[in-house]
């Protein structure tokens, strides 16, 4: 059983969708125990870093979060759901992350107002470990963004894919269950139904 979680703030029904396609048993949830007696968790994320913070405080998500990760079962963050994972963001100065990773959230450049900003589109991956999520996933698949702000991670050792818009961005992120992507895998076609589907085949072993 996978756990979306619920804080308030996000649409849920693309990730539903999605996992709904590939045949995997979902609960749409903010409750710690249906959260806790879930195989896998995902935390997908939509909107400001700080109302987002203040939405998953104010539900008890945020600990729930903590709690999930420390039994080690397999967690995803999508999007804004990969950025709450960290202390802070540019976006939301004083706002204060999850705190489970190290990295700096920043805004993109705009390169002089030649790109649009906020990030939306599709761009092509550079998997640099294609185990976990990117498990027999093609290399340089595209998947699609929506973002105006990008992690550069303090250890680049817990980076498994980049890509470039205007600079180099941290695209997605491993470190022991934590799994994280800036894209969103639900809106990336097969490739991103095969990220979903090798998520679940964490959680099931």
């Amino acid at each position: 059983m996978v756990a979306v979680i619920d804080y308030g703030a996000g649409n849920l029904q693309s990730v539903i969708k999605a996992l709904n396609f590939i045949g995997a048993d979902c609960i749409v949830t903010n409750k710690k125990s249906e959260i806790l007696g879930a195989s896998c968790a995902i935390l997908p994320g939509v909107g400001s870093f700080a109302d987002a913070m203040d939405c998953m405080n104010d539900s008890g998500a945020s600990q729930a979060v903590v709690d999930f990760i420390r039994t080690g079962k397999p967690f995803l963050g999508i999007c804004l759901g990969l950025q709450l994972l960290f202390d802070s963001s540019e976006e939301s100065p004083g706002a204060e992350g999850l705190g489970l990773l190290k990295g700096s959230i920043t805004r993109i450049p705009d390169a002089g107002g030649t790109l649009k900003i906020p990030h939306m589109g599709w761009n092509s991956l550079e998997i640099t470990n294609h185990e976990g999520l990117f498990r027999n996933v093609p290399d340089e698949p595209y998947v699609y963004f929506v973002h105006s702000y990008y992690l550069k991670a303090d250890d680049e050792n817990i980076v498994t894919s980049r890509t470039h818009y205007g600079t180099a961005i941290d695209a997605s992120v491993n470190y022991e269950n934590i799994y994280a992507a800036q894209f969103h895998p639900e809106k990336s076609g097969k490739v991103g139904l095969k990220i979903l589907q090798n998520f679940i085949d964490l959680a099931e072993g």
